[in-house]
């Protein structure tokens, strides 16, 4: 049997299922569009999978299905307060109030604070391109780094990312934890009974490990060692010290049931192009830079040199022609979820 789906059929029963949870229609819609977009995109550790986590938690209220967020602005400065609703349902509202306050001042600086996992940063680049806008977005997160030769976690895995729209081509899109590799593909190769690679993960004793569980019970090393263990600490200032929000040990995780609420923080930073210079002219010097790189010699073993975000829209219009893939876990997974909600998962293609 297959295992691809139409994108319209993913969104259409995400968002039937988060409505269940007692989710506004146009939050379930949001929400539903993040997650297969990222599934779509070769992102699936922040796709369809993460229903398994949002879904209960939205039920037993530990992440509030009704958010009343709230705004406050200062010149070009916007602080939201997410009344703990989930991540994209806040983002998405944060950025819809910035991006205004981008086009007056040229720029918009966002500080969100009582929120949840928000999916992938990417999805929020994709939103500032559609209106001409640069995007730096960061966000902490439970958990998941031991400060630089420690032995426990403190610091999150602590994406961040910075999009640059692109008019003749894939948008330049750089989403990237501070860690080695993000937290999800640790629960997904636990989710598959595999092992992880060497140089991934420690466990509570701060020993090397292959095994996800000793990985999610101890921690993840940090991207570049020392460097990304400071890049850590830096999106932690910005994510959890200036918006007001939890930070370090103190962000609660979601991944367990009954915890307090996460009150996990983003920060993101609207540039409007338009403000700074002609859009044409920004559209000839992004289209040299590209050019450059892609003309670069190539290295022994390469084909061909890709830029960040390349990789990723490529694998979305492979999912627009092909239909998107579940791997058999995740598929299995969701129909179970479906079941357990008397909702009829979509065919396959």
């Amino acid at each position: 049997m297959s295992n691809y789906y139409t994108q319209d059929s993913l969104i259409e029963w995400s968002k039937t299922l988060l409505q269940q949870t007692g989710m506004k229609k146009e939050d379930a819609k949001i929400t539903a569009d993040s997650l297969v977009r990222a599934d779509m995109e070769g992102a699936g550790t922040h796709g369809m999978n993460r229903l398994l986590m949002y879904v209960p938690r939205l039920i037993e209220n530990q992440i509030n299905p009704t958010p009343q967020v709230e705004f406050e602005e200062n010149d070009a400065v916007l602080r939201v307060k997410g009344d703990n609703g989930l991540g994209q349902v806040v983002s998405h509202q944060a950025m819809e109030k910035g991006i205004p306050i981008a086009k007056k001042f040229g720029t918009a600086t966002i500080f969100v604070s009582q929120s949840n996992h928000f999916g992938t940063a990417a999805y929020y680049c994709q939103k500032a391109f559609q209106e001409n806008m640069a995007l730096m977005a960061v966000t902490n997160s439970p958990s998941g780094i031991a400060p630089w030769g420690g032995s426990q976690a403190y610091f999150g895995t602590n994406p961040l990312a910075f999009g640059f729209p692109n008019q003749k081509g894939s948008p330049v899109i750089i989403d990237m934890s501070s860690s080695v590799v993000a937290r999800g593909n640790i629960l997904v190769a636990e989710k598959e009974g595999r092992e992880i690679p060497d140089g991934w993960a420690l466990d509570k004793n701060g020993n090397p490990t292959n095994d996800p569980k000793e990985a999610l019970a101890g921690s993840l090393l940090p991207l570049g060692g020392a460097k990304g263990y400071a890049m850590a600490m830096a999106v932690e200032m910005m994510a959890g010290v200036l918006t007001g929000s939890s930070f370090g040990s103190h962000v609660n995780s979601i991944f367990q049931s009954g915890n307090e609420p996460a009150d996990v923080g983003h920060a993101f930073i609207l540039f409007n192009i338009e403000h700074w210079m002609n859009l044409n002219t920004y559209n000839e010097r992004i289209e040299q830079i590209l050019s450059d790189v892609k003309k670069s010699p190539l290295a022994e073993g390469f084909e061909e040199i890709l830029y960040p975000g390349e990789r990723r829209e490529r694998s979305r219009k492979i999912s627009e022609e092909n239909g998107i893939h579940l791997s058999e876990n995740i598929e299995n997974d969701l129909k179970t979820l479906s079941q357990k909600h008397n909702i009829r998962f979509p065919e396959p293609i």
